[in-house]
């Protein structure tokens, strides 16, 4: 991308950077340029004040200073685009003046918002702005937040206009996206801003991105870029894939607020929003923040959240003891017993089962771990689908204390599904005994790792795990010290 100058061409890959604020919510100077730092080796151009920036929580002076410190950090290396879009045309180019002072290399102009003007008034907004500055200018269109999107024809008359090189669209509309590209001609350049959607963008003729992801993991975004451009879409659109939960996420779920949680995560502190968007309890509820957490460990960005397994084995009676039921107990009521492992690494799944009568000691076990829950072990009634229970009744009871909603989801969703549907095959292929469905209940002490990644996986080992146990528990008496 060519910095300063009427050669001037946007394309590659451009990250909407975020505006780091310090806990007063100032804008957190130190902090920006570590950002600007960051991401400079794996990007073509950056980009300040934009939506991802939350440009429109930011005072005129802080919206220039933060493009001086770009232009400071940046260094000549790579182009510094300055958001200076404003509702009015008069702060439009006052702030767009002031970004050309501090040495940007092009401003991005977002449609006028808020009191929306005729096609008319938006032609004549975008032209006195490019009238107004000898930098080149990209047209911005975000109809998520403007309510409105910058009209298909206005653009097309645009174009006309020298220093109006570009058009960001982020509508992630791609029949409006595919329409400019048809009405431009190749006149104008198109960047494509919806992250959801960067490879088919590509591919129709986008010459490049900017992206609030593109902050987070920018090389996989240069990895897409290069392999459209070599042709090779089979690995583009395995890349895209690779990266589509947490663009989903980030263009779904606040924008900024969602990315900033991402920088934190990495390491790289950007803070909190600015007011009124809040970090916490807004958008950006404690489940996808698990959500983040996990796609971002799938990507090798972030260590794992736990050590690795370490899971004592002591004899198999004994390890109910935590629920009520001693080895002595187990062996009175000759209560069934069964245990396995399956899988290798993070998604293994080890379960360790006890079956007994209702009227018994099992049964008091499984009323007091319904009625009493342990915080971070609270058990689960398995389930086949809502409102159908299996039979016999059957509870997962955590061995790992849950500490966050990641591992929470990966023991009550797919652990869930597989403990539940190995009890009803058992049942059909008889190995569970017609007398005890309704005289029995089980318990299974479930353990996961809490580096657990594929869901599918995890199912595939957590049902072939309680398959094993029930084979054990049901196939022979109990046997006196019976291990896993």
């Amino acid at each position: 991308m060519t910095v300063r100058g009427a050669a001037f061409q946007p394309d590659g890959v451009l990250p909407a950077l975020v505006t780091p604020f310090t806990k007063d919510e100032r804008v957190d100077e130190e902090a920006l340029r570590a950002l600007i730092r960051h991401v400079l080796p794996n990007v073509d151009g950056i980009v300040l004040n934009g939506t991802t920036g939350e440009s429109v929580y930011l005072t005129s002076d802080e919206r220039q200073r933060v493009i001086e410190i770009a232009v400071e950090e940046a260094a000549g290396r790579v182009a510094v685009v300055a958001g200076t879009g404003a509702p009015s045309t008069k702060e439009t180019i006052d702030l767009t003046i002031a970004a050309e002072r501090a040495g940007a290399s092009a401003c991005l102009v977002v449609t006028p918002y808020f009191l929306h003007p005729s096609d008319k008034g938006i032609y004549q907004h975008f032209w006195r702005v490019a009238a107004a500055t000898s930098l080149p200018v990209i047209l911005y269109n975000i109809p998520q937040a403007v309510d409105a999107y910058l009209p298909r024809t206005v653009i097309e008359d645009l174009v006309d206009i020298p220093n109006i090189v570009a058009l960001k669209d982020s509508s992630g509309n791609l029949t409006y996206t595919m329409e400019v590209l048809e009405m431009t001609g190749g006149r104008l350049d198109v960047l494509i801003g919806h992250d959801e959607v960067v490879l088919p963008a590509l591919a129709a003729g986008c010459c490049g991105m900017i992206l609030a992801s593109a902050q987070v993991f920018p090389e996989i975004w240069q990895k897409v870029l290069s392999c459209v451009r070599a042709g090779d879409l089979v690995t583009a659109r395995n890349l895209q894939r690779s990266v589509q939960k947490l663009s989903r996420i980030f263009c779904r779920h606040g924008g900024g607020v969602a990315v900033k949680a991402a920088l934190n995560m990495l390491g790289v502190k950007v803070g909190a929003p600015r007011r009124p968007l809040v970090a916490q309890g807004g958008v950006l509820i404690n489940e996808v923040r698990a959500e983040i957490r996990m796609e971002l460990e799938k990507l090798g960005k972030v260590p794992s959240v736990s050590p690795a397994r370490d899971v004592p084995v002591p004899e198999l009676a004994r390890r109910f003891a935590e629920l009520g039921l001693s080895e002595e107990v187990l062996h009175a009521v000759a209560a069934r017993l069964g245990a396995a492992s399956v899988g290798e690494g993070a998604e293994w799944a080890s379960i360790d089962l006890v079956c007994g009568k209702k009227e018994g000691p099992v049964g008091e076990a499984y009323a007091l771990q319904l009625t009493y829950p342990r915080q971070g072990h609270e058990a689960l009634t398995t389930i086949l689908e809502p409102n159908l229970t299996v039979r016999p009744a059957a509870l997962i009871v955590p061995v790992g204390e849950l500490s966050n909603l990641r591992q929470a989801n990966m023991i009550y969703g797919p652990t869930q599904a597989a403990v539940g549907r190995a009890i009803a095959d058992a049942l059909a292929n008889g190995l569970i005994p017609r007398c005890a469905w309704d005289e029995e209940v089980m318990l299974a002490r479930v353990w996961i790792d809490a580096r657990a990644l594929d869901r599918r996986a995890l199912y595939r080992n957590a049902y072939h795990a309680m398959t094993e146990a029930l084979s054990i528990a049901y196939g022979e008496a109990m046997q006196h010290g019976a291990s896993g």
